[in-house]
């Protein structure tokens, strides 16, 4: 773990104890690396997303900082956490842009950047997010695993870190969550308009 690493994660553990001064001193440290969370998934967004980047960072960070008895494990588990506002909070966007087209088209995503993994761009917000709803009744670690990897952007061995497993487990969790979930997505899709994995 870098000196920065472990000087955010005791920045967690004071503020999760109460230290009001320790969320002040975290801000600066972490707001770029939210910024670089928000950008990658808005860049994956319909062209015209009304939601900016500072906008979601915001809305995500006050979702954070209103979670009272958040125990803060490390650096990795805050930023797996404040992707999955991200998400909930861009989740929740495009059902309200959907329902105001009247069934119209979904919000779109790309899944082309995430490490070891090769879907073809433009797969549905909400198709995904319903497919690891799916994933999460039959797998729950699985689905957790896709959330770490494909929205928080953690590494192999961050999210081992925050599964408290090892990188193989992580590996091998992957490697099934991302095989169930093409074929999750190919059920849902007509013949052509089905992603490669």
């Amino acid at each position: 773990m870098s000196a920065d690493s472990e000087h955010v994660t005791q920045l967690l553990q004071d503020w999760s104890a109460g230290n009001e001064q320790a969320l002040e001193d975290l801000l600066p440290l972490i707001y770029n690396e939210l910024r670089r969370l928000a950008h990658n998934f808005l860049y994956r967004e319909r062209p015209g997303h009304t939601l900016q980047t500072t906008a979601l960072v915001h809305e995500a960070y006050l979702k954070l900082i209103d979670q009272k008895d958040a125990r803060w494990q490390n650096r990795s588990h805050f930023f797996a956490i404040a992707a999955q506002a991200m998400r909930r909070i861009l989740i929740d966007s495009a059902r309200r842009h959907a329902a105001t087209k009247r069934g119209g088209s979904q919000e779109k995503l790309s899944l082309d950047e995430v490490p070891d993994i090769s879907l073809e761009p433009n797969i549905k917000l909400l198709a995904l997010d319903e497919a690891l709803k799916a994933l999460a009744e039959i797998d729950p670690e699985q689905s957790r695993i896709v959330e770490l990897r494909y929205f928080g952007g953690l590494t192999i061995e961050e999210t081992a870190e925050v599964m408290k497993t090892s990188n193989s487990t992580i590996k091998r969790e992957w490697a099934m969550a991302r095989a169930w979930l093409h074929q999750a997505l190919s059920d849902r899709s007509a013949p052509d308009d089905a992603p490669s994995i």
